[in-house]
This record gives C-alpha cells, sequence and structure tokens, in this order.
C-alpha cells in the first residue's frame, strides 16, 4: 500500500467535499461535555471511514465522533482521525480548523496528514518544510495555570484553538515552540506529533523526551513541542 498516494487521495476528496462541508458548518449539536459537534464533523468522519474500509483490509478506524473503547484494537491497519480539530473554531466561522488523519499497521506509523482546509494548507509524510525561524509559543486553549504562567514569560504568544493549527506551525516553525500542559487526545495530537518527530522537532509528551510509541485514543496527553529551530528557548 502507498500510504502517501492514499493520504492524498483523502486530502483531495476532503477539499472536493468542501461545499458539502460548508453546508453543514452551522447545523450544532453539544456532547455532554458541551463541546460543540457539527453535522460537518460527522459527514467527514462518515465519508473518510467508508474510503479507508474499502482500500486498507482488516482496518480498525477510531474517529473523534464515532469512537468506542473497545474497537481500539492495533494489529493490521489502525486509522485515527479528528474530522474537525478546532470545531469550536469552524462553528464560529474562524478559518483556524483542521484535519487529523494518521495510518498505523501492526502498531507502526505508515504516515499522516494534517490539512487546514479553508487556509490552504497541508503537511503529510514524505513533505518537505520550511525552516522559518520564529519567537512565538503556541498555547493550547484549555485554561491550565501553566499556560499562565507560560504566557507571563513567553516572548511572544497566541492562543488558536486548534492543534492542527499549533501543529503546523510549530513543524514548519512560524511557532518556536507549542505547549498543551492540560492534555488532549491522541487523534489531536498524534499524527501532528509524528509529522514533527520526521521533521526534527524535539517532543516531550507528558513530561518525557517521546520517540514515536502509540499514544492510546483514551487517555489525554500533555505534549510540549520545539521547532528544530528555536533561537528562544526561555
Amino acid at each position: 500500500m502507498d500510504i502517501r498516494a492514499l493520504l492524498d487521495e483523502c486530502r483531495l476528496m476532503i477539499m472536493a467535499m468542501m461545499p458539502q462541508i460548508m453546508e453543514r458548518r452551522y447545523r450544532i449539536q453539544y456532547k455532554p461535555d458541551r463541546s460543540p459537534v457539527t453535522e460537518a464533523d460527522q459527514y467527514i468522519e462518515a465519508k473518510l471511514h467508508a474510503f479507508l474500509q474499502d482500500r486498507l483490509p482488516g482496518l480498525t478506524f477510531v474517529g473523534e465522533e464515532s469512537y468506542d473503547f473497545q474497537a481500539a484494537e492495533h494489529p493490521g491497519y489502525f486509522v485515527l482521525l479528528d474530522p474537525i480539530d478546532g470545531t469550536e473554531n469552524f462553528c464560529s466561522g474562524l478559518k483556524e480548523w483542521g484535519v487529523s488523519l494518521g495510518v498505523w499497521k501492526d502498531g507502526i506509523h505508515q504516515g499522516s496528514l494534517l490539512m487546514i482546509p479553508e487556509l490552504g494548507e497541508h503537511l503529510m509524510t514524505g513533505d518537505p518544510c520550511t525552516n522559518l525561524h520564529s519567537r512565538i509559543t503556541g498555547f493550547s486553549s484549555s485554561f491550565n495555570e501553566e499556560i499562565a504562567d507560560g504566557i507571563r514569560d513567553a516572548i511572544e504568544y497566541r492562543v488558536t484553538g486548534c492543534a492542527v493549527y499549533n501543529l503546523f506551525n510549530v513543524i514548519r516553525g512560524s511557532f518556536a515552540r507549542f505547549i498543551n500542559p492540560k492534555g488532549a487526545y491522541a487523534w489531536d495530537l498524534l499524527p501532528g506529533v509524528m509529522l514533527a518527530l520526521e521533521h526534527g522537532c524535539s517532543v516531550r509528551v507528558n513530561d518525557a523526551d517521546y520517540h514515536g510509541q502509540f499514544l492510546e485514543p483514551h487517555r489525554k496527553y500533555r505534549v510540549d513541542i520545539r521547532h528544530r529551530y528555536d533561537p528562544h528557548p526561555g
């Protein structure tokens, strides 16, 4: 299986679906934790699930909107998807939202894709990447006292409410660092974290150096990622 070609098919499929995605943007429900989910989240997840099921034999599929803890077994092909990361941004009419998709086989990472469709940006396994030099630290939007301390000490900071946006920008160097000290689920983080490793970033997960091991979907993880060129470590 040419995973890079498969990821590019997924990318093209999402871009082709943009009219249907935008049509469902403001059809919003709220989960028990009061976070929003739109019909667009569910639409993307259903379409990609069906597409990948046809192409990856024996697939175990874990998407944020349909996750069942009992389904998270890892032999064979395993796909992790957040169909819309930054749903609060998306359903508020902001463009800083993204799609996070990763593929594993027998526990070994095969490839990942990050997309920010309304901004026309994407990064997938095997893509070249720029090497920008930034002073900005990106912080997650879930409040934590460490974020307050970090904002006070940072030279420049941004809080955008989208892990895909944060990960994309720290990988390419538009952020010097991305910190989520409260924690997020693997579908928010893991595909982007694998791309960060691919591009030489320093990655810490739950306060320990990270080397690419699989992160279970049912747990939250704290991350601290530095771009491979960071002239502002403070």
